[in-house]
């Protein structure tokens, strides 16, 4: 069986794709599977390294107001879905998947137009607008979030199936990750991060609490500024003088995130859908500050969806402060009762199957074709 999967832009709509991938060839080892992207995004590192089959075209995505950028995107588009319809005719695919990002729009519509059964996966609790055109062509729409199926024209084609996560979070032995770590299991530890490309109001939120309320000695500390933002974070600290207690640790990137997560007894990030999966598929109770710039606003959904259900509790950036965040750590870390109420309650809403009931979604629309 042929299997085309697309998905791309950032790291939210390619690791689903990437999980998918790995799912289809563990359960038929024999299928062939080609994944459509863009030259430019972070797929086009990504999937080559999984060891997929890639090919690209060309793509923008629409601006949100009309513009010349407008008249750019539009003509990028004809051609990608020229490009997804010559590939297509190629590849003769019996099934197509997709995962969300501008570049899914041309693949899967073309896939649609020639009568390919097709698949897409809406991560958030509020979809993308690429998704939500394609949901009144597909055969079947994934979703993460209960809340999502209302945003859809047809909502008999929504299956709730969770959003797909990397395999060794699930793997993790929590002995060895505290040695690895350096993490007492004595003492609570706090996970801060912005996501995979940080967050700036967390970044300011975390140096003024290690710059006015230097003590640590009631929790452990890492905090993952992001790549593009550490610098500036080590040159405040060192233009300010500011020593890291032991306690404390800023890092640009983190390489063990799977071991942080299972041993966190707290975690402190944005609202992204990838990260929501992942710290509920292990039950951690977390505090979660939406990025207020995301399209459509869909992490301020996804947060309001976890706190609804107890697991977490959401502060918007506009509210966000040091005194505030550093409040909310304090007043979970010494209710232990809430955290475990809290880590109950982000359980509940992990699934750890949801990568396998996709890809059996995905057995049943090539065994209709």
């Amino acid at each position: 069986m042929k299997y085309l999967i697309t998905g791309g832009g950032t790291g939210g709509h390619i690791y689903p794709a990437l999980a998918i991938a790995s799912e289809i060839k563990s359960k038929h080892p024999e299928a062939d599977i080609l994944y459509i992207g863009t030259k430019t995004g972070l797929e086009a590192e990504l999937v080559p390294k999984a060891g997929i089959k890639f090919r690209t075209i060309r793509v923008k995505g629409m601006p949100r107001r009309l513009n010349k950028s407008s008249f750019v995107a539009l003509r990028e588009l004809i051609y990608g879905l020229g490009e997804s319809k010559k590939i297509i005719k190629e590849y003769k695919p019996d099934v197509a998947i997709g995962t969300g990002g501008y570049v899914s729009g041309p693949v899967i519509y073309m896939a649609c137009k020639y009568k390919i059964p097709a698949l897409i996966h809406e991560q958030n609790a509020f979809p993308g607008i690429t998704n939500k055109i394609l949901s009144r062509y597909v055969n079947k729409i994934a979703v993460t979030f209960d809340e999502a199926r209302n945003y859809f024209k047809y909502p008999d084609n929504v299956i709730k199936t969770g959003n797909p996560i990397r395999k060794e979070i699930l793997e993790i032995n929590k002995t060895i990750a505290y040695s690895k770590l350096n993490i007492r299991p004595d003492k609570p530890f706090i996970l801060s991060f912005g996501g995979s490309g940080g967050q700036k109001k967390l970044n300011d939120c975390i140096f003024d609490i290690i710059k006015n309320y230097k003590t640590s000695d009631n929790y452990q500390l890492i905090h993952v500024t992001g790549t593009r933002m550490y610098d500036e974070f080590k040159l405040k600290l060192k233009k300010q003088n500011i020593q890291l207690p032991p306690d404390i640790r800023v890092l640009p990137y983190f390489y063990d995130m799977p071991d942080a997560l299972n041993i966190a007894n707290l975690i402190v990030t944005s609202a992204g859908a990838i990260t929501l999966s992942e710290i509920s598929a292990v039950g951690v109770p977390s505090i979660l500050i939406p990025k207020a710039y995301t399209a459509e606003n869909h992490q301020e959904f996804n947060a309001r969806a976890f706190e609804k259900k107890g697991a977490s509790i959401l502060i918007l950036e506009k509210d966000l402060n040091s005194e505030i965040l550093l409040n909310r750590i304090q007043e979970l870390i010494d209710d232990k009762e809430e955290l475990l109420n809290m880590s109950i309650n982000s359980k509940k809403m992990g699934n750890i199957n949801a990568t396998s009931l996709i890809v059996s979604e995905i057995d049943k629309l090539i065994k209709k074709k």
